[in-house]
């Protein structure tokens, strides 16, 4: 594979993930050649929610770039908005609920690389 060092958001295709948000990649290891995290923006639509899921393997940093929501991380549940960022650490239940009136979206870091195989969804 090609090292890709630059990608541009308009021509990346969203698809769904296995918690029900749609993202798109912007830089990951199996589609672009860096090495040790992936990069992705989620969008969550107004009144939606993604399913409670945890990651075996991977930490991942929430940065909330556009409308608000509420958290739930473990047994704790908050609000969050515009330029807050959000540490989930691995085998940590989550998700995050759109409780705006426009689209939550949500730049997603994570190390190592986002894997639906690291995806556990928890009650369903």
């Amino acid at each position: 594979m090609t090292f890709v060092e630059k990608t541009s958001i308009g021509k990346i295709k969203p698809f769904t993930t296995t918690d029900g948000s749609t993202i798109r990649e912007l830089m990951h290891p199996f589609r672009h050649g860096n090495q040790n995290q992936s990069l992705a923006e989620a969008v969550i639509a107004v009144g939606s929610i993604t399913r409670l899921h945890q990651h075996h393997k991977s930490e991942e940093l929430y940065h909330v770039v556009q409308g608000k929501g509420e958290m739930t991380l473990g047994e704790k549940r908050f609000p969050v908005k515009v330029g807050d960022t959000i540490c989930i650490r691995p085998a940590t239940p989550h998700q995050i609920r759109n409780i705006g009136k426009v689209d939550l979206k949500i730049l997603c870091c994570c190390s190592p690389q986002y894997s639906n195989a690291d995806t556990e969804l928890i009650g369903s």
